[in-house]
């Protein structure tokens, strides 16, 4: 992790108001290269609405967005894209019957040309799958598998490959693990390992404490739209994080106040 440098991204009092609603209300954070920095919070804590405001799908009501040391200011998730912030969704945004190396490059098709037409490049797409696929641990049938055959875990990691293949910078997994059993799981956070030593940012959100211990750099904890506070590696343990995201001061009154019952 190279935290001596300058951050990769630099997040400064963000807030975002829906109407009356107050989603964030000044939230702060740095991520920095070759970093898995974890996102956390309980439901409603307002993860995702921060991390939309990254990506470049909510514009922030007030506050400031640093990539590269320069201020960012995106309209449009596009915008993001092109500037090296890849976001990976939980629904992944694929088409199960079709293949692996098609949802790869969706988007992004490569092209042959044939006298005046253009066509895709079947056996370019084919190669560069079963290549990125395979540093990633993943070993396909074939290159014209389904999405829709893989495991869960596997689709994250093609999500993963995918943007990282593209030139992501900066890479946002919203809740890569919530669905998963323990093996998968495992793959996942295996894949976000070798995504970090690539020195690729990772910006990791999850409400599963264990997960975020097992391959988080430094760790962030938000509460109904706020920061609760950021700890590195080593500065805090997991039962300290988990009280801290399920709000353990306020459980600690409360079995105060009843005899210790809770």
């Amino acid at each position: 992790m190279t935290t001596e440098n300058a951050p990769i991204v630099q997040m400064k009092n963000i807030e975002k108001h829906f109407g009356s609603v107050i989603a964030l209300a000044g939230v702060s954070l740095d991520v920095y290269a070759g970093e898995c920095h974890c996102l956390l919070g309980d439901n409603g804590a307002g993860k995702s609405t921060f991390i939309k405001a990254l990506a470049g799908v909510h514009k922030p009501t007030r506050g400031e967005i640093y990539f590269e040391g320069k201020p960012m200011n995106f309209e449009r998730p596009r915008e993001a894209i092109a500037a090296g912030i890849a976001t990976v969704y939980q629904d992944l945004a694929m088409i199960p019957l079709m293949s692996v190396s098609r949802n790869f490059f969706m988007g992004n098709e490569p092209l042959r040309k044939f006298g005046p037409f253009k066509f895709f490049d079947h056996d370019h797409a084919n190669e560069v799958t079963m290549k990125e696929m395979r540093e990633m641990g993943i070993n396909l049938r074939g290159p014209d598998q389904a999405v829709g055959t893989l495991s869960g875990g596997e689709r994250q990691t093609v999500a993963i490959a995918r943007a990282v293949h593209f030139g992501a910078k900066v890479l946002i997994l919203d809740e890569p693990t919530s669905a998963l059993g323990v093996r998968q799981t495992a793959n996942v956070l295996a894949t976000v390992d070798k995504v970090r030593k690539q020195g690729i940012a990772v910006v990791l959100i999850t409400h599963n404490v264990r997960h975020a211990m097992a391959v988080g750099d430094r760790f962030t904890v938000l509460n109904r739209g706020q920061t609760l506070g950021t700890a590195k590696r080593g500065e805090i343990s997991q039962d300290e994080l988990q009280d801290l995201m399920a709000g353990g001061q306020e459980l600690a009154q409360l079995e105060g106040s009843l005899g210790g019952t809770v």
